[in-house]
């Protein structure tokens, strides 16, 4: 290990983080890993339990796959070329993983919380907008254009919020 470790870091006195290293190993060894059915049991991680199980339902219901499904259809409506449509798409799955970058640097200022919270509101006001603009599509040529703006906005929410 100190032998890894000189090659890794260089030459040095890098006691102080072998120790630190094998302090935690032995922190490691006696720790127990629970089964699936004993963490259901136990009663002090009840609660965190219920937390992820209701993050990961929300997660699933809160319609990214949706968006994602449908927004080839809500495209082709907008009257975009055919073969402008991937690269539209495209550009919804790197607007998430900027906004996800984005949330990287919000989650030390704000917390986990306010932007779990605040995504899925705004995520809930997007839809409903949405489902609004879909609708009336037929009546007001500048519908679809809002309806692509809103599935951005969607995909941007999801990747800051959730």
């Amino acid at each position: 290990c100190p032998a890894a470790i000189r090659k890794l870091w260089g030459e040095g006195d890098h006691q102080a983080e072998i120790d630190d290293i094998m302090k935690e190993k032995g922190a490691m060894a006696s720790t127990k890993t629970l089964r699936v059915l004993e963490v259901i049991k136990e009663r002090s991680l009840r609660w965190q339990l219920y937390i992820l199980v209701i993050v990961m339902t929300t997660l699933q219901l809160c319609g990214i796959n949706a968006i994602y499904f449908y927004s080839f259809e809500v495209f082709h409506t907008a009257k975009f070329e055919e073969y402008l449509i991937p690269y539209v798409s495209l550009g919804v799955g790197l607007c998430e993983c900027l906004s996800s970058i984005l949330c990287s640097t919000l989650i030390d200022r704000f917390g986990r919380k306010v932007l779990l919270w605040g995504g899925y509101l705004l995520m809930c006001s997007v839809l409903a907008l949405l489902t609004t603009t879909l609708s009336l599509q037929h009546r007001f040529f500048w519908m679809h254009y809002f309806s692509v703006i809103l599935i951005f906005l969607f995909v941007v929410f999801f990747g800051i919020g959730p």
